[in-house]
């Protein structure tokens, strides 16, 4: 089977974004399918092509997957008209390649959920196999963070994701609250696959080269959140939590925060501003590495925003990463990764907008460090049970080598 698979924000390990498609792509290719992975370029991420591009793109080998690469660029702290425009282009440039490009099944990830335009195309005009990822949920989580508020874009982007569902003949959500939403727009359940993100385990199992970051001292009990910096991640709350925290005179509990994002400039500005030296910002860190920044910390940071959409609707990358590290970790968001959390006893969940419930919990847990130790058994053990990137790419597999045989 040849599959099309169109992600805008494609990255390898050696990058510091997700890595998803790159594990579900590696198992096709595995199971003896051709895996041509179509993307842009993404600031922090790393497509494994590093030669020029001609005519606007390049194209290679990248660990046998085909890796064709538009000369897009694109960053979280990109405006957002150039960032709609840039999503946009991608989407139309992607219909040429659909329309020509040798394939048995397409498949398309969001976000952006412009990346659905190839696939739409190729259901209409080819008569293909079309399977669509959704991560997010479009347009609710942009309204719900106001992040956009034109009423004729969100009509148009809510437009495109019921053609999207239409056009798709399975899907694959990848949080419950995905599911439902897309079950709410008249599509079959029969169609819809939950799949969410998942732990390299093979990254967190290599020996890794632990250094502690700059301003944290060896004795430190250090929090780390690794993500990007942007207006859904709530991450004034953690500053919120370090300045009620120095107040307290807790020195000794880092909050590091590790990324990049729109609002990284202002975080800095604010810590700088309030003298918040007990939070340390350090640079995004390639998958590759990170199990060597999450071997010296004691706990990750699960933050997002206080929207009602997120509780059930995302499956958040870094949540993985920390219980693939085996690390306990604190959320501050009900939902269904706060209900794994207490269910499995492998962390903290607060409540939202909670700064003293946020500082207590860091309290308890750098008075208690040997509590943790269990926790992060028991981390290790969610992770490998139930999220393992090797049983979740085969589910991933299975379900487009359904889709190949028998379209719904």
């Amino acid at each position: 089977m040849k599959v099309l698979y169109f992600h805008q924000h494609f990255s390898t390990p050696r990058g510091a974004a997700g890595t998803r498609s790159y594990a579900m792509a590696r198992r096709l290719v595995a199971r003896g399918h051709t895996v041509t992975m179509v993307c842009g370029s993404y600031h922090g991420g790393d497509t494994g092509l590093a030669g020029p591009f001609a005519n606007g793109l390049r194209r290679g080998d990248v660990d046998g997957i085909d890796v064709v690469e538009f000369d897009l660029a694109y960053s979280n702290a990109t405006g957002f008209f150039k960032r709609s425009l840039i999503f946009l282009r991608y989407g139309l440039r992607c219909i040429g390649l659909v329309l020509r490009e040798p394939s048995d099944l397409v498949f398309a990830t969001t976000t952006p959920l412009t990346a659905s335009i190839p696939g739409i195309f190729a259901r209409l005009f080819t008569n293909k196999p079309f399977v669509f990822e959704v991560r997010d949920l479009w347009p609710e989580l942009p309204r719900s963070l106001g992040v956009i508020r034109n009423p004729l874009v969100l009509y148009a982007m809510g437009a495109l994701e019921w053609a999207s569902y239409r056009a798709a003949h399975r899907l694959i959500a990848l949080a419950p609250g995905i599911v439902e939403g897309i079950e709410q727009r008249g599509v079959d359940a029969s169609r819809i696959a939950m799949i969410p993100n998942g732990c390299d385990l093979d990254v967190f199992d290599a020996l890794a080269t632990a250094s502690l970051p700059h301003g944290v001292n060896p004795h430190d009990f250090i929090a780390v959140f690794a993500g990007t910096h942007g207006i859904a991640n709530g991450l004034d709350a953690v500053l919120d939590c370090a300045s009620m925290l120095k107040a307290r005179d807790r020195a000794d509990i880092k909050l590091v925060l590790v990324g990049q994002g729109k609002l990284k400039p202002a975080l800095q500005a604010r810590a700088a501003r309030e003298g918040l030296d007990n939070v340390v910002f350090a640079a995004p860190v390639a998958k590759e590495k990170i199990a060597g920044l999450m071997a010296v910390s004691d706990l990750g940071l699960q933050t997002l925003a206080n929207v009602e959409a997120f509780y059930y609707g995302t499956s958040p990358n870094k949540f993985f990463d920390y219980i693939a590290a085996g690390r306990p970790v604190l959320t501050n968001y009900p939902g269904w990764v706060a209900d794994m959390i207490s269910e499995n006893e492998c962390g903290f969940v607060v409540p939202p907008d909670d700064v003293s419930a946020f500082a207590d919990t860091l309290e308890y847990a750098a008075d208690n460090r040997a509590s943790l130790i269990r926790m992060s058994e028991r981390s290790r053990a969610l992770a490998r049970s139930r999220f393992s990137h090797n049983m979740l790419a085969d589910q991933f597999a299975d379900w487009l080598e359904a889709a190949h045989a028998n379209p719904i």
